[in-house]
């Protein structure tokens, strides 16, 4: 059984991979935090913008939560300006979920420190 929390990482990863942007941005809070290795920001302005110009597809793997807090290792993608994908890379990003949006993603090169950040570890393996 898939808990809700892990039901809406899922949804906002199959809307982000489909390009539905209306989709993604009803999966996130108007004030969600959106965060990399450039630093973060808040916003639904900010994620659209975000999506357009990264172009990244994340395929989620396995899966981390207590509470709130979501860990997802993902295998990460980006479209070259010709368009075409790049190699997977890994990743992880921490989600933070309530009420059924996502009101914070933020990426980290690596499971380890998506988990520190978070406050998790292997035990809060969900999936």
């Amino acid at each position: 059984m898939v808990v809700p929390e892990i039901e809406t990482v899922l949804a906002w990863h199959a809307a982000l991979n489909a390009s539905d942007v209306d989709g993604l941005l009803a999966l996130s809070s108007a004030d969600v935090e959106v965060g990399g290795p450039r630093g973060s920001g808040r916003g639904a302005e900010l994620l659209r913008d975000w999506v357009a110009r990264a172009g990244i597809r994340l395929q989620p793997g396995r899966c981390y939560r207590r509470g709130s807090a979501v860990v997802v290792d993902e295998r990460a993608q980006w479209r070259s300006e010709g368009g075409e994908l790049t190699e997977p890379q890994g990743a992880a990003c921490v989600f933070g979920v309530r009420d059924g949006q996502v009101v914070r993603v933020v990426r980290y090169p690596d499971v380890a420190a998506a988990l520190a950040a978070a406050g998790l570890d292997e035990s809060d393996d969900a999936v």
